[in-house]
């Protein structure tokens, strides 16, 4: 789980940086304090959008992979290091950059529309799995704590864990939506 937070921080601060970069260099060259020729202009162009949207589909990524860890820590608590070896960790996380890199490749060579509604479908998709898993996470918990609750025979218990529960899920959900939903829906008004 660490390793995948570890890379999600990374992926995030690539996502800042490359933006950061990216309007540096537009700054420079708006106000001309940096002259360069259009065919390079074009390549930074590439590349900065290429490690942004690399950057952007790698942290989604790692959210669905931490929202999946999670999922396999409560469900299958008794067998968690056996499912979630050390090599299979770092398979993961390989085979998401290397897709969220390849993937970024294809999308910046074919700029189009079709581009930008995969990456919706991929958000889409993303806050789907997460809120699956973290809806029937939390009804998991619900249900736990009302069968301890009938056998203290106390009833406050599950109303105090539920409420802690709902409000941890809907500060993730809140903050992920906060953060990825303006640049997600800027991309949905381009489509229409």
């Amino acid at each position: 789980m660490y390793y995948f937070i570890c890379c999600l921080a990374v992926s995030d601060m690539l996502v800042s940086v490359s933006n950061l970069v990216e309007t540096l260099f537009m700054l420079l060259l708006e106000h001309e304090m940096m002259v360069v020729q259009p065919t390079t202009v074009m390549h930074l162009d590439n590349a900065m959008d290429m490690l942004i949207c690399s950057s952007l589909m790698s942290s989604l990524s790692f959210l669905g992979v931490i929202a999946i860890d999670r999922y396999i820590t409560i469900f299958y608590a008794l067998r968690y290091h056996s499912i979630m070896t050390i090599q299979r960790a770092v398979t993961i996380i390989v085979v998401v950059w290397v897709v969220s890199s390849i993937s970024s490749t294809i999308f910046i060579a074919y700029d189009g529309k079709a581009v930008i509604l995969c990456l919706v479908i991929f958000f889409l998709s993303m806050i789907t799995l997460i809120m699956g898993l973290y809806i029937h996470m939390f009804s998991l918990a619900h249900q736990h704590a009302r069968r301890i609750s009938s056998l203290q025979r106390k009833q406050l218990a599950p109303q105090f864990t539920s409420m802690r529960g709902a409000i941890t899920l809907t500060i993730l959900l809140g903050v992920f939506f906060i953060c990825w939903g303006p640049f997600f829906l800027h991309l949905i008004l381009i489509l229409t």
